[in-house]
Protein backbone atom coordinates (compact mmCIF):
# COMPACT_ATOMS: atom_id res chain seq x y z
CA UNK A 1 0.00 0.00 0.00
CA UNK A 2 1.41 3.42 -0.83
CA UNK A 3 0.80 5.32 2.24
CA UNK A 4 2.96 2.96 3.69
CA UNK A 5 6.11 4.07 1.92
CA UNK A 6 5.28 7.86 2.77
CA UNK A 7 4.62 7.02 6.10
CA UNK A 8 8.19 4.88 6.26
CA UNK A 9 9.81 7.55 4.45
CA UNK A 10 7.99 10.27 6.96
CA UNK A 11 8.92 7.98 10.22
CA UNK A 12 12.60 8.16 8.62
CA UNK A 13 13.19 11.96 7.69
CA UNK A 14 10.54 13.49 9.69
CA UNK A 15 9.01 11.61 12.96
CA UNK A 16 7.28 14.46 14.10
CA UNK A 17 5.22 14.96 10.80
CA UNK A 18 1.65 13.02 11.23
CA UNK A 19 -0.22 11.84 8.45
CA UNK A 20 -3.48 12.67 8.39
CA UNK A 21 -6.03 9.85 7.24
CA UNK A 22 -9.67 10.55 6.57
CA UNK A 23 -12.52 8.76 5.68
CA UNK A 24 -13.41 10.79 2.77
CA UNK A 25 -11.81 11.17 -0.77
CA UNK A 26 -9.56 13.77 -0.67
CA UNK A 27 -8.08 13.14 -4.17
CA UNK A 28 -8.86 16.47 -6.15
CA UNK A 29 -7.80 19.99 -4.99
CA UNK A 30 -11.38 21.07 -4.10
CA UNK A 31 -12.59 17.68 -1.94
CA UNK A 32 -9.15 17.78 0.25
CA UNK A 33 -9.86 21.93 0.90
CA UNK A 34 -12.91 21.27 2.31
CA UNK A 35 -12.38 17.95 3.96
CA UNK A 36 -8.83 19.93 5.79
CA UNK A 37 -10.70 23.22 5.99
CA UNK A 38 -8.20 25.19 4.05
CA UNK A 39 -7.86 27.17 1.40
CA UNK A 40 -7.76 25.13 -2.23
CA UNK A 41 -4.32 27.14 -2.80
CA UNK A 42 -2.96 25.17 0.17
CA UNK A 43 -3.47 22.10 -1.17
CA UNK A 44 -0.14 20.73 -2.18
CA UNK A 45 -0.89 19.02 -5.45
CA UNK A 46 1.89 16.71 -6.81
CA UNK A 47 2.04 16.66 -10.87
CA UNK A 48 3.94 13.56 -11.99
CA UNK A 49 5.48 14.97 -15.63
CA UNK A 50 8.11 14.12 -17.84
CA UNK A 51 10.00 16.36 -20.49
CA UNK A 52 11.30 13.62 -23.15
CA UNK A 53 12.21 10.63 -21.23
CA UNK A 54 12.66 12.23 -17.87
CA UNK A 55 9.90 11.88 -15.51
CA UNK A 56 9.79 14.25 -12.62
CA UNK A 57 7.05 15.55 -9.87
CA UNK A 58 6.28 19.12 -9.52
CA UNK A 59 4.37 20.23 -6.42
CA UNK A 60 2.46 23.14 -6.88
CA UNK A 61 -0.44 25.15 -5.02
CA UNK A 62 -3.52 23.85 -5.36
CA UNK A 63 -5.06 27.10 -6.86
CA UNK A 64 -1.63 27.49 -9.29
CA UNK A 65 -2.29 26.57 -13.25
CA UNK A 66 0.63 25.15 -15.42
CA UNK A 67 2.10 27.98 -17.40
CA UNK A 68 2.92 26.44 -20.69
CA UNK A 69 5.58 28.54 -21.83
CA UNK A 70 7.38 29.17 -18.45
CA UNK A 71 7.37 25.11 -18.11
CA UNK A 72 8.98 25.27 -21.94
CA UNK A 73 11.88 27.98 -20.47
CA UNK A 74 12.37 25.84 -17.50
CA UNK A 75 12.89 22.33 -18.54
CA UNK A 76 13.65 22.92 -22.28
CA UNK A 77 10.94 21.57 -23.84
CA UNK A 78 7.46 20.77 -23.33
CA UNK A 79 6.14 18.77 -20.56
CA UNK A 80 3.64 16.05 -20.60
CA UNK A 81 2.04 14.74 -18.06
CA UNK A 82 2.36 11.20 -17.00
CA UNK A 83 -0.33 8.28 -17.64
CA UNK A 84 -1.96 6.32 -14.52
CA UNK A 85 -0.31 3.21 -14.67
CA UNK A 86 3.12 5.05 -15.13
CA UNK A 87 2.47 7.29 -12.17
CA UNK A 88 1.80 3.98 -9.98
CA UNK A 89 5.28 2.33 -11.05
CA UNK A 90 7.58 5.61 -10.65
CA UNK A 91 5.99 6.91 -7.13
CA UNK A 92 3.68 3.64 -5.58
CA UNK A 93 1.27 6.03 -5.36
CA UNK A 94 -2.32 6.14 -6.83
CA UNK A 95 -3.38 9.35 -9.41
CA UNK A 96 -4.88 11.37 -6.11
CA UNK A 97 -2.59 10.58 -3.55
CA UNK A 98 0.26 11.20 -5.63
CA UNK A 99 3.48 12.92 -2.92
CA UNK A 100 7.43 13.33 -2.91
CA UNK A 101 7.59 10.50 0.10
CA UNK A 102 8.35 7.39 0.13
CA UNK A 103 8.98 7.09 -4.20
CA UNK A 104 9.35 3.75 -5.51
CA UNK A 105 11.72 5.63 -7.93
CA UNK A 106 13.98 8.42 -7.00
CA UNK A 107 12.54 11.51 -9.18
CA UNK A 108 13.77 14.96 -9.70
CA UNK A 109 11.05 16.74 -7.48
CA UNK A 110 10.50 20.53 -7.79
CA UNK A 111 8.45 22.54 -5.57
CA UNK A 112 6.34 25.55 -7.72
CA UNK A 113 7.13 29.38 -6.03
CA UNK A 114 3.45 28.81 -5.56
CA UNK A 115 3.63 27.50 -2.70
CA UNK A 116 5.56 30.38 -0.84
CA UNK A 117 2.59 32.33 -0.07
CA UNK A 118 1.29 29.90 2.39
CA UNK A 119 2.48 29.20 6.03
CA UNK A 120 1.51 25.59 5.80
CA UNK A 121 0.44 23.75 2.81
CA UNK A 122 -1.16 19.98 2.85
CA UNK A 123 0.35 17.22 0.17
CA UNK A 124 -1.23 14.08 0.28
CA UNK A 125 0.39 11.05 1.51
CA UNK A 126 0.16 8.27 -0.66
CA UNK A 127 -3.21 7.76 -0.45
CA UNK A 128 -6.45 9.91 -2.07
CA UNK A 129 -7.28 10.00 1.67
CA UNK A 130 -4.13 11.19 3.22
CA UNK A 131 -2.45 13.99 3.78
CA UNK A 132 0.19 16.20 5.88
CA UNK A 133 0.50 19.43 7.04
CA UNK A 134 4.23 20.90 6.13
CA UNK A 135 5.74 24.32 5.92
CA UNK A 136 6.67 24.22 2.25
CA UNK A 137 10.22 25.40 2.79
CA UNK A 138 10.39 22.57 5.16
CA UNK A 139 9.00 20.23 2.34
CA UNK A 140 11.32 21.20 -0.14
CA UNK A 141 13.47 20.89 2.02
CA UNK A 142 12.47 17.37 3.51
CA UNK A 143 12.67 15.98 -0.48
CA UNK A 144 15.56 17.58 -1.73
CA UNK A 145 13.41 19.51 -4.09
CA UNK A 146 14.07 22.52 -6.74
CA UNK A 147 12.34 25.49 -6.75
CA UNK A 148 10.83 26.81 -10.22
CA UNK A 149 8.56 29.08 -11.28
CA UNK A 150 6.46 27.12 -13.59
CA UNK A 151 2.87 28.47 -12.79
CA UNK A 152 0.95 31.12 -13.29
CA UNK A 153 -0.65 33.51 -10.42
CA UNK A 154 -3.56 31.95 -9.13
Amino acid sequence: MSIDTARGFLAEHAPDIEIIELEQSTATVELAAKAHGVTPGQIAKTLAMKVGEQPFLLVAAGDARLDNARLRAQFGAKAKMLDEATVMELTSHPVGGVCPFGLATALPIYCDESLKRFDEVLPAAGSPTSAVRIDPQRLATLVSAEWVDVCAPA
